[in-house]
C-alpha cells in the first residue's frame, strides 16, 4: 500500500485551521451570551463610576458656588449699610482674618485699581460686567496656585467686587477617588469577565446533559433520556421535547426491527422453498439445456437470498442496531482469520493477500459484521483486477484504522460518492455479478462503530479505509 503525505501547505493550513476555529468561538451563542454579560456589565460599571465622578466635580462646584454667593452678599450687606468705605474695611477684614483662610476676596474701583482683597489684580478669565468661572490663581502671601470658584459682580459706582472659595483640597480628593475609580473599574472588569466565564459555564452545564443524551442516543443506547430537575424553564423545557422526540425514535426504531426481522423471515422462506424447488427440478431434469436454465434460476436465487441479507445487514447497522454485540477483540487476529479463510481463493484466482498489522490493535467491535464487510471488500478486490491485495490495520488518535488496498483498476476520484451508493455500480461493475452493496455495508458497519469510510488512490489500484471509533458512546462523524 503506497502512502503519500507533503508538508508544504502545513503552514497556511494550520493558520487557516486556527481561523477558522477562532471564526467558530465568535460564532458560538454561548461565546456571544459571555460577551453580552461582560459588555453589559461592564457598561454599567462605567456608567456608575462615571456618574459618581461627574456628581463630585459637580457638588464641588456648587458648595464652592454657594460659598462665592455667600460671601458677597455679606459684602455687599456692609455696602449697604455703611457706603462703600463700610464695603472696603469689611473686604480688608475678611482677606485679613482666619475666616479668610479659604476665602477669595479682590475690590477694585471704576478705574481698576486695586482697593482691598487678597488678589493682587483683577484675573484676565473673569468677565468685567459680572459672571462667575473656575480659575487658577495666587492668593496674595501663597507661593503656589490655587484652583477657587469665583463670582465677579460689577457695582453701581463703577467698582467690581470679586468673590470666591478655593477648591484646591477639594479636587485634590476628587483626583484621588477617580484613581480610586479607575482601579474599581478594572476590579469590576475582572469580575465582569468572571460573571460572563460562569455564566457561559452554567449554560453549557445545563445543556451538557441534553447533549450528552443526543450522544448516547446516536451511539445506539435508545433509553437514556434526559434528567428532569424540576426548574420549570427553557432547558428543561427543551429536555421535555428532546425527551419526546427520542420515545418517538425509539418506537419508530422499535418497529423498524420488528418489520426488519419480519421481512427476513417472510421473504427468506418463499426463496428458501423456492431454492428446494429449484434443486429438485435441477435433479428431474432431462435434457442438458433445461439443468443449465435451472442451475441459473439457482444461482440467481442465491444471489438474491444474499442480497436480501447484506441489504437488511445494512438498514440495521445504519439504525445503530448491534451495538449490543461489540465485544474487545485483537483486531490482528481477526485480520489474520480472515485472510487466512480467503488465501485459497486469492491463489486460485492467482493473486496474492497478506495482512498487514505493525502492532497489537485491540477494539470493541461487532465481529460478524466487520468480518463480513472485510469479505465483501476482498470479493470486491478480487473482481476488479487486484493482484496483490493487503489487509491491514493500525490505531491511531481516538480509534483505529482498517483498511483492504489493491492494485487493481480503482475509482475515478469523481465516481466515489457513486460508489458509496446503496446499489450504486459502476460501469466497470457492471459485467461481474454482486448487486453493489459491499462498500455499502462497509459504510454503514464503520458509522455502527462510530466513524466513517474513505476511497484513495493507492497508485495504482484502491484503499478502501475504515475509522473505527474507539469510543462508541460518542460517534465521530464519518
Amino acid at each position: 500500500m503506497a502512502s503519500h503525505c507533503s508538508t508544504r501547505s502545513a503552514g497556511p493550513a494550520i493558520a487557516w485551521a486556527s481561523a477558522n476555529e477562532g471564526m467558530r468561538v465568535f460564532r458560538s451563542t454561548t461565546w456571544r451570551f459571555a460577551a453580552l454579560v461582560f459588555i453589559l456589565q461592564l457598561l454599567g460599571a462605567g456608567l456608575i463610576l462615571l456618574t459618581v465622578q461627574q456628581l463630585t466635580r459637580l457638588q464641588i462646584a456648587t458648595d464652592a458656588q454657594d460659598a462665592a454667593e455667600e460671601l458677597r452678599d455679606e459684602l455687599l450687606d456692609y455696602r449697604m449699610r455703611g457706603g462703600p468705605s463700610a464695603l472696603i474695611g469689611a473686604a480688608m477684614d475678611r482677606a485679613q482674618s482666619v475666616r479668610a483662610a479659604r476665602s477669595v476676596v479682590l475690590l477694585v474701583g471704576s478705574d481698576g485699581r486695586r482697593l482691598a482683597g487678597n488678589l493682587g489684580d483683577w484675573p484676565p478669565g473673569v468677565p468685567v460686567g459680572g459672571g462667575e468661572a473656575t480659575i487658577e490663581l495666587f492668593r496674595v502671601g501663597n507661593a503656589t496656585p490655587e484652583r477657587m470658584r469665583v463670582v465677579a459682580t460689577a457695582l453701581p459706582d463703577g467698582a467690581r467686587l470679586l468673590t470666591g472659595h478655593v477648591i484646591e483640597s477639594e479636587l485634590q480628593f476628587a483626583l484621588v477617588m477617580e484613581d480610586a475609580m479607575l482601579v474599581a473599574f478594572a476590579f469590576a472588569a475582572a469580575m465582569a469577565a468572571f460573571a460572563a466565564w460562569i455564566s457561559a459555564r452554567l449554560i453549557e452545564a445545563r445543556l451538557r446533559r441534553t447533549v450528552a443524551t443526543a450522544q448516547a442516543v446516536a451511539a445506539g443506547d435508545l433509553d437514556h433520556r434526559v434528567m428532569d430537575e424540576g426548574g420549570g424553564d427553557a432547558f428543561e423545557a427543551l429536555g421535555h421535547a428532546v425527551n419526546a422526540m427520542l420515545d418517538r425514535i425509539a418506537a419508530l426504531m422499535t418497529e423498524l426491527k420488528v418489520a426488519t426481522d419480519g421481512l427476513a423471515h417472510d421473504l427468506r422462506s418463499p426463496l428458501t422453498r423456492l431454492r428446494s424447488t429449484l434443486e429438485r427440478a435441477l435433479e428431474r431434469a432431462d435434457s442438458e439445456e433445461a439443468r443449465l436454465a435451472v442451475a441459473r434460476a439457482v444461482e440467481e436465487g442465491d444471489r438474491l437470498l444474499a442480497m436480501l441479507d447484506t441489504a437488511l445487514r445494512i438498514s440495521r447497522a445504519e439504525a445503530g442496531l448491534g451495538r449490543e454485540a461489540f465485544v474487545d477483540t485483537d483486531v490482528g487476529a481477526m485480520l489474520a482469520d480472515v485472510v487466512e479463510m480467503y488465501e485459497p481463493l486469492v491463489e486460485d484466482r492467482g493473486a496474492t493477500i497478506r495482512a498487514d498489522v505493525p502492532g497489537p490493535v485491540h477494539l470493541p467491535i461487532h465481529r460478524e459484521l466487520l468480518s463480513q464487510a472485510l469479505a465483501n471488500l476482498i470479493d470486491n478486490a478480487l473482481k476488479y483486477g487486484g493482484r496483490t491485495i493487503v489487509v491491514g490495520a493500525a490505531a491511531r488518535a481516538g480509534g483505529t484504522d482498517i483498511w483492504v488496498a489493491d492494485d487493481g483498476l480503482g475509482i475515478a476520484p469523481d465516481r466515489r460518492g457513486e460508489a458509496l451508493r446503496r446499489f450504486g455500480r459502476l460501469d466497470a461493475a457492471r459485467s461481474e455479478s454482486g448487486a453493489g452493496l459491499g462498500l455499502s455495508l462497509a459504510s454503514a458497519v464503520a458509522r455502527l462503530h462510530g466513524g466513517g469510510i474513505a476511497l484513495e488512490d493507492n497508485e495504482p489500484g484502491l484503499v478502501v479505509r475504515l475509522f473505527l471509533s474507539s469510543d462508541t458512546a460518542h460517534p465521530i462523524a464519518p
